[in-house]
């Protein structure tokens, strides 16, 4: 007798999973009884938490869906702050959880992880939540995932599977596998853009972090119609060094002033959230008048008003937007000079200590050409997020924009790096929030992965402090002493190595890929 457990394992690999992350539990034993026999490979994380933040890097690199295995009751209700950054950030995300039997649900029992209404608790989060009650059930509620994750904007899932249901026998189940894509563009939405396309003569590009796989057709655009393009955190790595390009935050006021003396402005794939157009919570943004809008998700292009809205793939519309504009259209002469002006004035709004973190993360970037570098909250993100050119699409991205989850990125870069090997990561992570899922080193060096976690020590939270400060609070709780980096992952059987101050990174962080092992750095910052 084939369960329904075992059949799991069949159906996720037929749907192209490669990699799970979980921490088996007496509520998931049976998940994983087909999983040793399976193609698909299992990383335990030190916390539930952690594989939710895993999931969330490996399906941020590789543009997959990542999936978490985790308990009822306590597992799940760890991984829910991954499944909100998953969730603000858009990232394809499948956690599978186990429930406690049927015929005990919501009768307050008291059985082991017993939660009151475990799936009215996930619907709050997630996409959406389905229980399997029956094998049957299992292919549909993975089909309208997987469906989800393709065709629309993405997500956290969340499957859950009743202990009692998790044995059942499930012989002849077979995946239901669907080719679900987004809507294909309005044809009339199409037409009244490219008519005020043709009638614009200071076009200006936003964006954002679903535009990121766009980057050969969105470059195209920017080219045809001489528009600088303006990049959120998420989409930085779009048009590297190109002249059009302003890796520039729109929270910075030189990016307003671009954005307000722009006569159109087309944004591809962002939602205008205030960590990105409002860092400052200063209320200076101000929507564009004349905007046509590029988005998957019909929700978001209600939510704000448009000029034009094009409900589809980031990629498809700008595609079918330079067919209908015509290769005979006449660029603005003096997008690259605006541009330029917007970078010059950008860069210097950053304050001394900014523009020397910045330096610091380009330092990385330099050091490890095409290098995915996954950030934590901390101060070198947060001065780059607000200005930084990175070298490939997709290979910057942190929590300190969205959700805003400290802890982050540990957990994620190692996600990323399994989802990518041969590609260098980096981890960037501050003192204090390496210390939230600090035990991860543990899933790196089991895995391997090998990321380079570099670890920004300034002996608190120093960002948190400032603001403090800003706003004449005494401040308190932003110091928690920092413990020896460099004792504790040489504890995991992790090479470490402790810089004062960024004159030497280059050369560490070469060492440091040249093992192809997990590697600390800890940069004392005074």
């Amino acid at each position: 007798m084939t369960t329904l457990g075992e059949v799991l394992i069949t159906l996720l690999e037929a749907h192209g999973v490669d990699t799970v992350f979980g921490i088996p539990g007496v509520h998931t034993v049976e998940l994983y009884r087909g999983l040793a026999r399976s193609k698909i490979r299992h990383i335990t994380p030190r916390h539930e938490q952690g594989a939710g933040f895993m999931a969330d890097g490996y399906a941020r690199a590789s543009g997959r869906p990542g999936v978490a295995f985790v308990i009822t009751g306590p597992g799940l209700t760890n991984t829910i702050t991954a499944m909100g950054q998953a969730r603000a950030d858009s990232v394809p995300m499948l956690v599978i959880s186990g429930v406690n039997a049927m015929p005990t649900l919501g009768k307050g029992l008291g059985f082991l992880h017993e939660l009151p209404d475990q799936r009215g608790m996930m619907e709050k989060v997630a996409l959406f939540s389905q229980r399997v009650t029956e094998a049957g059930e299992l292919p549909g509620a993975l089909a309208q995932a997987f469906a989800l994750f393709s065709s629309s904007r993405p997500g956290p899932v969340h499957i859950e599977i009743p202990t009692d249901v998790m044995v059942k026998p499930a012989d002849g189940i077979a995946a239901l596998l669907s080719n679900a894509a987004p809507p294909a563009p309005d044809g009339a939405a199409i037409a009244a853009a490219a008519k005020l396309i043709a009638a614009a003569r200071r076009p200006l590009i936003l964006a954002g972090g679903g535009a990121k796989r766009a980057g050969e057709p969105l470059q195209r655009l920017a080219e045809r119609l001489g528009a600088p393009v303006v990049q959120t955190a998420n989409a930085r790595g779009l048009l590297h060094a190109h002249p059009l390009c302003v890796p520039a935050s729109p929270s910075l006021k030189a990016v307003r002033a671009l954005m307000a003396d722009a006569d159109l402005v087309i944004a591809a794939g962002t939602e205008f959230g205030p960590t990105d157009y409002d860092g400052y919570s200063d209320g200076g943004f101000v929507l564009p008048a004349n905007l046509i809008r590029i988005d998957i998700g019909a929700d978001q292009l209600a939510r704000r008003p448009v000029s034009v809205g094009i409900q589809a793939d980031c990629a498809e519309a700008i595609e079918t937007l330079l067919a209908a504009i015509g290769p005979d259209h006449v660029a603005a002469k003096d997008g690259e000079s605006r541009a330029d002006a917007a970078r010059k004035a950008a860069f210097a709004e950053l304050s001394p200590a900014y523009a020397a973190q910045v330096h610091a993360v380009e330092t990385i970037r330099d050091a490890l050409p095409g290098a995915i570098i996954v950030g934590d909250s901390t101060q070198p993100i947060y001065a780059a997020n607000l200005y930084y050119d990175h070298d490939r699409p997709g290979g910057w991205f942190n929590a300190a924009t969205g959700f805003g989850a400290l802890g982050y990125g540990p957990p994620a870069a190692i996600g990323a790096a399994l989802a990518m090997p041969g590609v260098p990561v980096v981890c960037l992570t501050g003192d204090g929030g390496f210390q939230f899922t600090l035990p991860e080193l543990g899933a790196a060096l089991d895995a391997p992965a090998p990321v380079i976690f570099v670890v920004w020590n300034n002996r608190g939270y120093r960002e948190i402090e400032t603001s403090m400060l800003d706003v004449g609070v005494e401040p308190v709780g932003v110091s928690p002493a920092p413990p020896d980096f460099c004792k504790l992952a040489e504890a995991y059987g992790i090479a470490a190595e402790r810089l004062a101050g960024t004159a030497d990174l280059a050369d560490a962080l070469k060492r440091a890929r040249a093992t192809g092992l997990p590697h600390v750095i800890e940069i004392t910052i005074d």
